[in-house]
């Protein structure tokens, strides 16, 4: 399968549309990872008013803390569903403490029935992990820190 500038375009325009800045597409044997840096991406329009947050995580645990030196804070980069592990049952992609490489995969968000893998863009080791499994989280919001 060759990737052209239509199929290249479509995956821009979705990425736009939903605010994401990170899209990763595997089709008959061809991976397109695209990103696009805080310049390029548009803050997304919420087409529908936001579903209430339920009380226990209406405050971020770690919203008002700044990182201590060499602690790398991990965002999400989209709104969705927070899931630790693969599937139920199954045992987390990474703990406190878990020494892990740059590019191992941390969590899954769940958004509009898609499951986009988040992966570390950092060496380090698990020092917090700031959200809950199965919470709703936002753009930007606090998932993990590294200590790099």
């Amino acid at each position: 399968m060759d990737v052209d500038k239509e199929t290249l375009d479509e995956l821009v325009a979705l990425m736009q549309r939903d605010g994401l800045d990170r899209i990763r597409v595997s089709a008959g044997g061809v991976t397109v990872d695209a990103r696009m840096t805080a310049s390029q991406t548009a803050a997304p329009v919420p087409a529908s008013p936001a579903p209430p947050v339920p009380a226990k995580s209406a405050v971020p645990r770690a919203a008002a803390e700044e990182a201590p030196p060499g602690v790398v804070k991990v965002v999400a980069p989209l709104v969705g569903v927070f899931y630790r592990s693969p599937a139920p049952g199954a045992k987390p992609f990474v703990e406190v403490g878990d020494e892990i490489v740059a590019g191992h995969t941390l969590c899954i968000l769940e958004a509009m029935k898609l499951m986009n893998e988040i992966v570390s863009e950092h060496s380090g080791r698990i020092v917090r992990i700031c959200a809950e499994d199965g919470q709703l989280v936002t753009l930007h919001q606090e998932l993990f820190w590294i200590a790099t």
